[in-house]
């Protein structure tokens, strides 16, 4: 499969480098110069320029590419290129930085088909390893591992189940959760799923289609 990310730093770095391991095509777009340079450096093939300008998103093939990750520092930048990835029929996948809020999250949700906010989830990490809990989180992510967001259907199953206790195929796990009420944090041991809850879910990445399906009921 072929990705487009626009941003290398810290979290398009991070992301890059596991695509590129799973043997993925991995296309950079940076206009920050030294990390331009950086990015060649690790042999990807990257565009320096604006991920919001069409032209350069064009030249780094949305055409022909599977998925376009807005993942720089700036929420504007991120949208502008999952909407013109949108465009080119592309999954779009964006980045909310540290200022997250829930209306932050519901004013984009429903144009783009993931959204990721790595340092709420770094947080939420922290917290659940200092209450003696063991959950990876996204920062600690290797090609071994996926993660997604998931969507509780009325009529998936599992609704009822308390989010702690599910089981899930495979090594997969529920590392956050959320609903129309809160915003995603590390789930309570009486918190139970309901239709239209959101959950954060890790798994190796044969077994996330399987995961999906148990948590839809389809």
């Amino acid at each position: 499969m072929k990705f487009v990310i626009v941003g290398y730093g810290r979290v398009g770095t991070r992301t890059a480098r596991i695509l590129d391991s799973e043997g993925h095509t991995v296309v950079i777009v940076e206009r920050d110069r030294d990390k331009v340079r950086r990015s060649e450096e690790e042999g990807f093939e990257t565009l320096h320029g604006d991920g919001n300008d069409e032209s350069v998103l064009e030249a780094a093939g949305l055409d022909d590419a599977d998925a376009i990750g807005g993942l720089t520092g700036d929420l504007n930048t991120n949208f502008a290129a999952c909407m013109l990835g949108k465009e080119h029929g592309c999954r779009t996948v964006l980045r909310i930085d540290a200022d997250y809020r829930e209306e932050i999250y519901e004013t984009y949700a429903a144009d783009v088909d993931e959204i990721i906010y790595p340092e709420r989830l770094g947080a939420a990490g922290a917290k659940t390893a200092l209450l003696g809990g063991n959950f990876n989180v996204l920062a600690d992510l290797t090609e071994q591992l996926s993660v997604a967001s998931v969507t509780v259907p009325d009529e998936s199953p599992v609704i009822g189940e308390r989010v702690i206790a599910l089981e899930l195929p495979g090594d997969a796990r529920i590392y956050a959760h959320g609903s129309d009420r809160e915003p995603m944090t590390i789930p309570l041991p009486r918190t139970t799923l309901a239709a239209g809850d959101t959950v954060a879910v890790m798994a190796s990445p044969e077994t996330l289609d399987d995961v999906r399906a148990t948590l839809k009921g389809t």
